[in-house]
């Protein structure tokens, strides 16, 4: 017979059914209970089928005894001092009961443990980069409710491993993939890995990133990298492969037809995205068809090296790839044009105006997504890619978020005005220092459509900024009113008049910069890349005389940027600044 000392007192509270129950869940057998409490055998083992003892959760059992064994000592006519003291022990524990039970019955933890509480009253710290689930689905909804055709596709390309498009200017895809990258590391945690042509153009992807978080949430993120809350890094970096090894996230690939170095970078980008987790996207306007990257794009890299029967054809013509299609070489490719975008929705073109304003050339490059032959430029871009820097790493003192970038170094400033459907150029350029010393394009500047006085005044605006000791601008067609305006605050203006003489000395002393390594600019400024890889030799009219186009007519303009830049290389002698001889702003100064 089991032992009958836990069940002493039970008959002061207790009927023989919850005898029973207690004696069951101590281990007894219904045969035992029965015996002991002068039952029937089956009537026992009903009370137990009935209300399913044995189901009983376990806390549930301690909670009743709990309650017996407090009924019974407050039950006691005379309590001994040890009485109270078990007493006060069991309402503690009776106490925690509540408190689960509290919780049990949709609670909180702060039922459990009263410190959470006392935490949960205080003021909290804020988290910094975090979303909550309500804030990654407004995201994920602001996101998808903006989406042109074209960029559906895509994102429903986006579990591909490889991704690689082809671009016209100016349809939204660095905005996109900003947006698509910060998504996909709230949901999965995934690093996101922005590789552009330098540090600040890697850092568009970060304004844009922040500026969606900001508007659609109100969260504002910090850091660089931006770490979020889930672990996820969001990394910018530039193109130089030595500060890109070491990561591992998925890789954005900016303006990879831009880059200097292509087939070296591909490796370490590559490598980042090693495990099967990564995705790798690349995009860009196309360039040139001698560009390391064009081999990448065609197939014929994955092709080299291969057997003949385990090489590719991949058809990358604009019918094959309009839509989007997974290639032979397992990379998704597309090709999107100005045409192909406004087809998908986009409406922020007025494509005939684009073709006035742009050569025949420049629109099929630009917008068309046609890739050129730079065979017969002054400045092919092989040639130019040595120019390309990241300034925010190279450039000490140069601090571009500065009220005065360059303190109160002299710079020298190239203006070229606006002509019909054209658009203005302004160059900011850093002199040498030293006798042979390089050329440093601070800033470039393109403006549209502005009259006399708004032209100069974005001239002046620089002169505010910087220390500027030198100023030219071309004055054969409207510039003589721009250069009269800018003499007003700036004498020493000195003026260009065109003549095939006057384009031949501009063109060779940039030349002679360039071909000399003297010349520096921001690697993500494509724009003056393309302006100067325009620049052809050609005949004039008279076929008497060699002289230098931009492939437009002069109706719809020229290399704006390239001629600025030209307007304040030019200041420096043909022979360079040396002992004996001075710079052209002291000459009309």
């Amino acid at each position: 017979m089991n032992d009958l000392s836990p069940i002493a007192n039970l008959h002061l509270i207790m009927d023989n059914k919850l005898k029973a129950k207690f004696l069951y869940w101590l281990g007894w057998k219904i045969v035992d209970i029965a015996e002991v409490l002068n039952e029937n055998e089956r009537t026992v083992q009903a009370w137990k089928t009935r209300e399913d003892w044995e189901k009983e959760k376990p806390e549930n059992r301690v909670e009743n005894a709990l309650t017996v064994r407090l009924m019974v000592l407050i039950l006691k006519n005379k309590k001994t001092s040890g009485d109270i003291k078990e007493i006060d022990m069991l309402m503690r524990a009776y106490k925690e009961f509540a408190r689960i039970e509290k919780y049990r019955n949709d609670g909180t933890e702060a039922d459990l443990n009263p410190e959470i509480r006392k935490r949960n009253s205080a003021p909290r710290k804020k988290v910094p980069n975090h979303f909550t689930e309500e804030q990654i689905e407004e995201l994920v909804l602001a996101f998808e409710e903006n989406l042109f055709e074209y960029q559906w596709n895509w994102y429903r390309a986006m579990d591909q491993r490889s991704r690689a498009i082809l671009k016209s200017r100016q349809i939204g895809a660095t905005y996109y993939f900003a947006r698509e990258a910060l998504i996909d590391a709230l949901k999965t945690g995934r690093n996101q890995i922005f590789l552009s042509a330098s540090k600040a153009q890697a850092h568009i992807f970060k304004h844009y990133i922040k500026a969606f978080a900001a508007d659609v949430c109100g969260v504002e993120l910090t850091g660089d990298p931006i770490v979020l809350s889930n672990g996820a890094e969001l990394l910018f970096l530039g193109t130089n492969y030595r500060t890109a090894q070491g990561h591992h996230g998925n890789f954005y690939f900016d303006e990879f037809f831009w880059t200097h170095g292509f087939n070296e970078l591909e490796k370490v980008a590559s490598a980042m995205a090693l495990h099967k987790k990564w995705r790798k996207t690349y995009f860009s306007t196309p360039s040139t068809i001698t560009h390391e990257a064009h081999s990448f794009w065609t197939g014929e890299r994955f092709n080299k090296g291969r057997p003949k029967n385990k090489q590719v054809r991949i058809d990358v013509s604009h019918d094959a790839l309009k839509k989007g299609r997974l290639c032979e070489d397992k990379i998704w490719r597309q090709i999107v044009t100005i045409l192909d975008a406004e087809e998908g929705g986009c409406d922020l073109f007025n494509i005939e105006d684009l073709r006035f304003e742009y050569s025949a050339d420049d629109f099929q490059n630009l917008l068309m997504c046609e890739f050129v032959d730079d065979g017969q430029s002054m400045f092919p871009l092989n040639m130019l890619q040595h120019c390309m820097v990241d300034s925010l790493e190279n450039w000490d003192d140069f601090k571009v978020w500065h009220s005065r970038p360059f303190a109160n170094k002299p710079v020298w400033v190239g203006y070229d005005p606006a002509l019909t459907g054209d658009n203005a150029g302004l160059v900011v350029v850093a002199p040498p220092a030293v006798a042979g010393g390089k050329f440093r394009v601070l800033e470039r500047h393109q403006f549209k459509g502005d009259d006399f006085a708004q032209q100069a005044e974005h001239i002046r605006s620089i002169t505010l900024r910087y220390n500027v000791t030198y100023i030219g601008i071309d004055t054969t067609g409207m510039g003589v009113g721009v250069a009269e305006l800018v003499r007003q605050f700036f004498p020493a203006v000195h003026a260009f008049k065109y003549s095939p003489e006057v384009k031949s000395q501009l063109v060779y002393k940039t030349l002679d910069v360039v071909r000399n390594g003297r010349l520096e600019y921001d690697a993500g400024d494509k724009d003056l890349t393309q302006s100067l890889m325009s620049i052809k030799k050609t005949m004039t009219a008279s076929q008497k005389q060699i002289t230098f186009t931009a492939g437009r007519s002069e109706e719809t303009g020229h290399a704006d940027l390239a001629w600025a830049l030209m307007h304040a290389i030019y200041n420096e002698p043909l022979a360079g600044i040396t002992e004996t001889n001075t710079s052209m702003v002291e000459i009309y100064s």
